[in-house]
């Protein structure tokens, strides 16, 4: 009777590691291999145990159950829930950075290595240093506005 529950574990848990690899890591391709191996050695030990009929039937719907809960769990749309949707359409500091000027200070809001943020006439800021790791609540001056990237320099 134990040997039903661990073919049983054994192809659900290569089914289940063959979606994870469909809907989650795409590409990786270890999770998918991992999966296939372990769903054969679940057929392999029902023909080695229970013999070729049995064997050909657990092939059978193991290959069945497999194919409908892809096909199933795709067409539910279970996994949009999972699923990132939402798309950055604009980079960083987009139009902010038209309100400062080379020259101007502020403070670290955060440790800047070599990115982090800074505060400049109350509103917060993406940075970047060129030098050296920047401590927070240092007062920092910008040297140069690249499109909307701003390059910082503590100031001594």
């Amino acid at each position: 009777m134990l040997d039903y529950f661990l073919i049983a574990f054994l192809i659900l848990a290569g089914i289940s590691l063959i979606i994870v690899e469909i809907i989650f890591v795409p590409g990786t391709t270890i999770v998918g291999i991992l999966g296939f191996l372990v769903g054969v050695y679940g057929v392999y030990r029902s023909y080695e145990l229970y013999g070729v009929d049995t064997g050909h039937i657990v092939l059978t719907v193991s290959m069945a159950v497999g194919l409908a809960a892809v096909i199933l769990s795709f067409k539910s749309g279970a996994w949009n829930k999972f699923s990132n949707k939402s798309v950055m359409k604009t980079p960083v500091n987009e139009g902010l950075t038209s309100a400062l000027e080379v020259g101007q200070e502020g403070k670290c809001i955060s440790s800047l290595k070599p990115v982090g943020k800074a505060e400049f006439d109350n509103k917060e800021y993406e940075v970047s240093s060129l030098g050296p790791f920047v401590l927070e609540n240092t007062v920092v001056k910008i040297i140069k506005l690249e499109r909307n990237k701003i390059i910082v320099e503590p100031i001594n």
